[in-house]
């Protein structure tokens, strides 16, 4: 038996959602774009789906783009942002905490002339309102905020920031990478203010390789707006390419599984998280937790004095897995907890526990006393 505790990382497929790809590569196989009954049909479908996931966003199908993933979704709204104010300015506002789905592409834009102004959180990854206030200029063409950031779990003041840019009078438009707030925290990218927001699948329980882009409507019926890939003039199109059936089949389950029972998901992460909390305290009142508030699923700590990622083997060699920070960082020091200026110690041993709606009391036993194992038995090399 294993403890599974990185679901900020990936998340198990949820058995309905593996059925629907299943159904979709068995049964309506069809090319969506192909004129005869079979193509009709999976055309049919894939509408349908794409009503799914619009109807757990809070938006109109029409506004909803399939892609490949997050990363996928996050670069092609910076660039077709980009594109969009191609004659307003070049100066990008985003902070220093994003993924970097978001940071690598604005640091290439950075090398080609662009102007980018990093917003930077203070002890635990919270970013003030009034920084992007001040970071507006009339040249601003791009503000790109996560809502959930992937290591701290701090929610980011998105609304603030959309209503900033809009009160300032530049033309930014506003990307949010929601990768990890989808369904995990409230909101619709109306709500948000949003123009462009960006969510993957295997983060809700659907396989990898599947992803989303929200364009606002009046964007994506501009003609304006930019396609991210051009041929058969699929996705409206915006991005063209055969749809992966079976993968949008399996988004669709699972974010409709999960919208029906997001308010008892993440209560239920919520009680985990504060347990966890509770232990650590009572159990290991050296742990420090970095970020106590937040998003439901997500929950930093560190165990100063101790290597993250002797831990992180030490625990997996237990059968409890969890991350020295994001999965994507593989093995680099995370720039998200760099950023925060902890004390070296902390920094060190920065450890990333996240739940899902199925991760469960033992779960987090089995961390707890795993860490207490590893302090006791790894004290004489790292102390």
């Amino acid at each position: 038996m294993f403890h599974y505790l990185d679901n900020a990382a990936t998340t198990p497929v949820r058995p309905e959602a593996a059925q629907a790809a299943l159904e979709a590569m068995t049964g309506g196989w069809g090319n969506p774009s192909s004129q005869y009954a079979l193509g009709k049909e999976a055309a049919t479908q894939v509408q349908g789906w794409r009503s799914d996931v619009a109807h757990a966003l809070g938006c109109r199908p029409e506004e909803v783009f399939f892609t490949s993933c997050g990363s996928e979704s996050d670069n092609w709204a910076i660039h077709g942002a980009l594109e969009w104010n191609r004659r307003k300015g070049k100066h990008i506002v985003t902070t220093a905490v994003e993924h970097a789905a978001v940071l690598e592409p604005v640091k290439a834009l950075e090398r080609r002339g662009y102007e980018v102004t990093y917003l930077q959180p203070d002890h635990a990854g919270n970013i003030g309102p009034a920084q992007l206030t001040n970071a507006l200029r009339p040249d601003t063409v791009l503000v790109s905020m996560m809502l959930v950031n992937n290591e701290l779990g701090a929610v980011l003041p998105v609304r603030e920031a959309a209503r900033a840019v809009r009160q300032a009078g530049c033309p930014a438009l506003v990307h949010c990478d929601a990768v990890q707030g989808f369904l995990k925290v409230p909101f619709t990218p109306k709500e948000l203010g949003v123009d462009l927001l960006s969510v993957s699948g295997h983060k809700i329980h659907a396989p990898k390789g599947v992803g989303a882009l929200y364009v606002r409507k009046e964007l994506a019926d501009s003609k304006r707006f930019p396609p991210l890939i051009c041929g058969g003039g699929q996705e409206h199109g915006l991005r063209s390419g055969t749809e992966a059936t079976s993968q949008i089949a399996a988004f669709a389950a699972a974010a409709r599984l999960g919208a029906a029972s997001m308010a008892e998901d993440t209560a239920r992460m919520a009680g985990l998280k504060n347990y966890a909390v509770a232990r650590l305290a009572r159990e290991l009142p050296e742990a420090v937790v970095i970020a106590p508030e937040g998003a439901p699923h997500i929950l930093p700590i560190s165990l100063p004095g101790y290597k993250s990622e002797v831990i992180v083997r030490f625990l997996s060699d237990r059968g409890v897995f969890l991350s020295s920070g994001s999965a994507c960082h593989r093995g680099r020091p995370s720039h998200v907890f760099a950023a925060l200026k902890l004390p070296k110690p902390v920094l060190d041993g920065a450890l990333r526990v996240s739940f899902s709606y199925d991760t469960s009391e033992e779960d987090v036993d089995a961390l707890v006393n795993g860490l207490s194992a590893a302090r006791d038995a790894l004290f004489s090399t790292l102390s």
